[in-house]
């Protein structure tokens, strides 16, 4: 889903002013470090599994609900690996509507599911090394979100309890 109806009936009272949106990154990863992306069907760039929360859904639900809408996955949340937010996360889509996000980025592993594209939002659903990864065509944003999620060092492999 594009726009929630909650977003949808709020920009028919405000039109395209600023909204801050609380929403949430999965950044799954399997036993060799790899990162699960989803490329986006409109602008054809990889992009981070998410999206904003909705009312009365708490933000490991949403985390939860993305992964299954966007990538075809069930994941195991393991922790938050961030809180990120600033002018690096502000954006102003092509219908003029202006965003600033903060987005709480959860490291998760998948245990569940098959990968596949919501065909709405998403049209592919890829594992990527770290190596790959940095050659990903990706937009700022989801630049932004993953320097905030991987450390310069990289990140390890996710333990299995």
């Amino acid at each position: 889903m594009a726009i929630s109806p909650y977003l949808a009936a709020l920009r028919e009272k405000i039109g395209h002013q600023l909204l801050l949106i609380p929403s949430v990154t999965v950044l799954a990863r399997d036993d060799d470090g790899r990162v699960l992306m989803v490329l986006n069907r409109e602008t054809g760039l990889w992009q981070t599994i998410g999206g904003s929360l909705e009312p009365g859904e708490s933000p490991q639900d949403a985390a939860r609900r993305e992964a299954l809408e966007e990538a075809g996955v069930l994941v195991e949340l393991r922790g938050i690996i961030a809180v990120a937010g600033g002018e690096e996360f502000r954006l102003t889509y092509p219908n003029g509507d202006e965003v600033a996000y903060v987005s709480t980025i959860f490291d998760a592993f998948v245990t569940g599911g098959g990968l596949k594209a919501d065909g709405e939002e998403t049209s592919a659903v890829q594992w990527f090394t770290l190596r790959e990864l940095a050659r990903a065509q990706t937009d700022d944003f989801t630049r932004a979100l993953l320097a905030a999620a991987i450390p310069p060092g990289g990140i390890e492999p996710p333990l299995r309890a």
